[in-house]
């Protein structure tokens, strides 16, 4: 029979393995069937003896992070922006870094207005891209008075992600989609902002090693990770209202090229964001044309 182990013991054997210790204990949770923000529980109950079907649920769940599965993938769940969102193989995992674009995305849009006002619905929200939902349903949670759209091309991720709004509660509304090119602007309305976290990395690019249990298609843009951006800024002028704003996340040496695509294509007041470690993350610029 095999040895019964404790809490600590479990996460002292991660460690020796390798694992990361925040990755070994939201791992641990997950097998203990506690929620994956309780670490403190960990530290009360570090003498606790797991029963054989949680020390098997907790190695398959030790392994598989060790062939490069994302935490998210195998608890099935991920934060993002205070919202617990469900995630599996068909999405990407959503990334902290990306709470810089909804960040963004905040200042640019103006005050919220009080919910019994007339012009409730008027801030047209679109989120290209949309993957499990994250971006659009974070920032319908936080203006709940907006109009938010999230297209995807993926029937998969759409699946997602419109799970993941019943669930919540919140009512974004959904496109398949090619980029822009299915959005119906006689029906959405123009935006006032359109946000995208889309593909950026180049075909070549050595990191893809690492990202093989992700969907590639969210991942890739071409021979230099910019032919999705290209797109996007292309499209967008004919979708935005008069002052509205399109921000991009993209690669860490890409900001500069995303700079230059926006000024080119007319877009004014183009600027970046740092992310969470003090990389330009996110590009964005203003629409000002009236035709």
């Amino acid at each position: 029979m095999p040895t019964a182990v404790t809490v600590a013991e479990c996460l002292r054997q991660a460690q020796t393995h390798g694992l990361a210790r925040v990755d070994a204990q939201i791992l641990l949770l997950h097998s203990l069937q506690r929620p994956l923000h309780d670490r403190a529980w960990l530290l009360a109950h570090d003498g606790d003896t797991l029963t054989a079907a949680q020390t098997a649920t907790w190695k398959d769940a030790q392994q598989r992070r060790l062939g490069g599965e994302p935490v998210a993938y195998i608890t099935g769940h991920k934060d993002f922006f205070g919202l617990t969102l469900a995630v599996d193989a068909r999405v990407l995992d959503p990334r902290p870094d990306t709470e810089t674009l909804v960040e963004w995305a905040f200042a640019c849009l103006p005050e919220s207005a009080p919910a019994s006002s007339a012009s409730k619905g008027s801030l047209h929200i679109l989120d290209l891209g949309t993957g499990s939902g994250a971006v659009a349903l974070a920032l319908q949670h936080a203006r709940p008075e907006a109009t938010v759209w999230a297209v995807d091309a993926s029937e998969d991720a759409l699946a997602v992600a419109r799970a993941n709004a019943a669930r919540l509660r919140l009512g974004v509304q959904f496109i398949a989609s090619d980029w822009l090119s299915d959005v119906d602007v006689q029906r959405t309305g123009r935006f006032d902002l359109i946000v995208s976290n889309p593909p950026y990395v180049a075909e070549n690019d050595p990191h893809l090693a690492a990202l093989t249990h992700e969907p590639l298609s969210a991942l890739t843009s071409g021979a230099d990770g910019l032919e999705d951006i290209r797109r996007i800024i292309a499209q967008a002028p004919a979708y935005l209202a008069p002052g509205g704003w399109l921000l991009l996340e993209h690669g860490w040496d890409q900001a500069a090229a995303v700079q230059a695509l926006l000024n080119a294509a007319g877009f004014t007041q183009v600027q970046s964001r740092q992310d969470l470690a003090g990389i330009q993350r996110c590009t964005g610029g203003c629409w000002h044309s009236e035709g």
